[in-house]
């Protein structure tokens, strides 16, 4: 019983997860706007949602290797779920290379946020709803 209950807050746990990395990526982005020669990166959220969710012990724990203890995980930590950061496609050419489109960016972005705030209300509401539940009111 206690599953099923958690269940759906695991499901939107790693759903948030992957919204905050996806905003860190996003926002990587926008960061290196000026960058001669940097490549937009993002990951399809829904594909990762789904690997997320149909993964189980080692499989959703793992990461990028790391070669020195003082880099930065890529994966947001331990427990997090796997992400496979892809190339976004250039849509204006640029005479330095870079591929980041700041209109995109800032839309995905935007949309990004709203889609965190709103699963992190419905996991508010849902643990709301439990605690009265239990305790009777």
């Amino acid at each position: 019983m206690l599953e099923q209950m958690t269940a759906r807050l695991d499901f939107h746990g790693k759903a948030l997860m992957l919204r905050s990395q996806r905003q860190q990526v996003l926002a990587s982005n926008i960061a290196n706007a000026d960058t001669p020669g940097f490549v937009a990166r993002d990951f399809d959220f829904a594909q990762a949602l789904q690997k997320a969710a149909g993964a189980t012990g080692a499989r959703a724990t793992e990461g990028v290797a790391m070669t020195d203890a003082r880099h930065l995980s890529l994966q947001g930590g331990p427990g997090s779920p796997k992400t496979d950061l892809a190339y976004t496609v250039q849509t204006q050419p640029s005479q330095d290379r870079n591929t980041v489109d700041l209109d995109r960016e800032r839309a995905n972005f935007v949309d990004n946020t709203v889609r965190y705030e709103s699963t992190l209300r419905f996991i508010n509401g849902h643990v709301k709803t439990m605690l009265s539940a239990i305790t009777g009111q």
